[in-house]
């Protein structure tokens, strides 16, 4: 058993199975050897870490507070919509994670009737938007495209509109700069984070007006801690929030390797990209059998690689992960 936790072997793990997915990212030996038996009540050494926790990736946001969640980034983006968003919505749309949030912000609109109204618009003609609304709702990084949504639109929009701007920041908590434009986020524990899979996680600097009724999408269900939470998720994320910038050091130095290997054939301009992932006019390959390719559900790219296979490794990642692929022929 010791063994099997030790950093050589997690290490093997990651050799052995190589990641070019949207995450989780590589497994971090920080990520298992946090792990405790834990509980949610009356467990002061558990409670600690999760206070720490959710102070630590209020700063990442950007936000006041934080709520943790048993669940999916999904998850919590349905729980934000829920609690936050009323009125006049306005979604913008880059892809197809931004399209989901469009469905979503439909289906809560027909189910408590909050929001009362929803326009759309694509992401590349937001600077042409007037009007009112009292929500802006999108995506930072939109992982089906590889694109970035540029934050600083977002917020010029968001003023001219005179509303809030809730983010489906599932892709670029951790990772981009500028959350704190937003009032509300939501996101997961295992992309930029570098935590275990198992947690969402909404943070906030606005209160949440809409008094929900179902209690499993209540905000006040999470905040208050009436279910099981994401305990061993949340004890994963400790040791490497701590040491975070050194493990996103390791996305820098992949991103950079890979662009600069495959420079002939990017799809996007360096402002449009994201740190995460890297669209492509062309198909890749793996020359290892046993690495993991990203299959977007939906894309107009030939092929997205994501960076995040070599966050283990921290500064120490030299990109040597990305021999391994090659322009499918």
């Amino acid at each position: 058993m010791t063994d099997m936790l030790s950093a050589a072997r997690i290490a093997a793990y990651n050799t052995e199975k190589p990641l070019f997915t949207a995450g989780p990212a590589s497994l971090v030996y920080e990520n298992v050897a946090a792990l405790r038996p834990c509980f949610g009540r009356g467990d002061q050494a558990f409670l600690d870490s999760y206070a720490r926790v959710l102070d630590m990736v209020s700063k990442l946001a950007g936000q006041d507070k934080t709520v943790a969640m048993q669940g999916s980034g999904t998850s919590a983006i349905e729980v934000m919509i829920a609690n936050f968003l009323y009125g006049k919505v306005l979604v913008v749309d880059s892809g197809y994670y931004a399209q989901r949030l469009h469905m979503i912000v439909e289906s809560r609109r027909k189910r408590d009737g909050f929001i009362r109204k929803i326009d759309i618009v694509n992401w590349q003609e937001i600077d042409h938007v007037g009007g009112s609304y009292d929500w802006v709702l999108a995506v930072y990084t939109e992982t089906s495209e590889a694109t970035l949504v540029p934050i600083s639109g977002l917020a010029n929009l968001v003023r001219r509109v005179g509303g809030k701007l809730a983010l489906d920041a599932t892709a670029s908590i951790g990772l981009e700069t500028g959350h704190d434009a937003a009032d509300v986020t939501a996101f997961s524990s295992c992309k930029g984070l570098f935590g275990l899979t198992g947690a969402g996680f909404i943070s906030y600097s606005c209160e949440a007006e809409n008094a929900v009724e179902d209690m499993i999408a209540d905000l006040s269900t999470y905040a208050d801690k009436k279910t099981t939470g994401p305990y061993h998720a949340i004890l994963s994320l400790e040791p490497v929030l701590e040491n975070h910038a050194d493990h996103r050091e390791a996305v820098v130095i992949n991103k950079r390797v890979f662009c600069d290997r495959f420079s002939d054939h990017l799809l996007y301009s360096a402002e449009q990209q994201p740190l995460l992932c890297t669209a492509l006019d062309v198909g890749i390959r793996a020359t290892d059998s046993q690495a993991v390719l990203y299959a977007p559900r939906q894309t107009r790219a030939a092929s997205i690689t994501c960076h995040i296979g070599e966050v283990h490794l921290g500064a120490r990642a030299e990109g040597k992960i990305v021999d391994l692929l090659e322009v499918a022929t």
